[in-house]
């Protein structure tokens, strides 16, 4: 069973539609990247899974099950984790503060340590307060945060779009990283080009419809894609 369906999804804010009629499958233990032009509703549709979105007509499946009418906490209680573009850490907590405050989390402390395991320099700066790391660091907290309920899906909005373009690059790195986690992952990037390359899928938007589908491979080898929305290889593909 597909562990994501969302089937002629529409939405948005007011009486405005952002998303059209979007439809797409997300299949377990898969990375899947979502990219288009700016205003294309990657990251609408991401709020719309989460259950942040105003407005929304159509059906999201997860596991079998229509969520579209529940509120964000149950989604995310069913096994649905999110990274925001923003907010993704409590600055004036530490990193160990910032993974035990997370809710509902059995055997807490097992898990952290677990997690310290699949990013050890989380460990090394376990007592450092968030807002002093990285950027690279500062985003690998906010998967771990993420992580912390063993969620089955986690939707990341925009990953690298802080980020120094040095660190673009290990955040890719961490994102292959995840399904070997048990985690299936949906991404929103802008970096269309270097995030198609770490995916098993993906999906072009346009307008609030999906203009172009297929797996990741096929999507960077083909030209119309490349000429409208991926930039040619060499170019940027925000």
């Amino acid at each position: 069973m597909s562990l994501l369906v969302i089937e002629d999804v529409r939405g948005g804010y007011g009486e405005v539609d952002i998303l059209n009629g979007i439809s797409l499958t997300l299949e377990p233990n898969r990375i899947v990247t979502v990219a288009g032009t700016n205003g294309a509703g990657k990251s609408t549709l991401a709020k719309a899974i989460l259950g942040l979105l105003p407005r929304v007509a159509g059906r999201i499946l997860f596991e079998g099950e229509d969520i579209v009418r529940l509120p964000t906490e149950a989604r995310i209680a069913r096994g649905i984790g999110y990274v925001p573009q923003v907010g993704n850490v409590f600055g004036a907590l530490s990193v160990r503060e910032n993974l035990q405050v997370v809710a509902g989390v059995p055997d807490r402390a097992r898990r952290i340590e677990e997690l310290f395991d699949a990013f050890p320099l989380l460990r090394e700066r376990r007592r450092a307060r968030a807002g002093s790391l990285s950027g690279g660091e500062r985003q690998q907290l906010a998967f771990a945060r993420a992580l912390m309920p063993r969620p089955r899906l986690v939707v990341l909005d925009e990953p690298t779009a802080a980020l120094a373009p040095a660190r673009v690059a290990d955040a890719f790195a961490l994102i292959r990283r995840l399904p070997d986690l048990g985690v299936t992952v949906f991404v929103v990037e802008q970096r269309a080009r270097q995030s198609l390359a770490i995916s098993h899928h993906g999906y072009i938007l346009d307008g609030g419809r999906v203009a172009i589908e297929g797996p990741a491979d096929g999507l960077l080898a083909d030209e119309r894609a490349a000429d409208l929305y991926l930039g040619r290889a060499g170019r940027s593909a925000a």
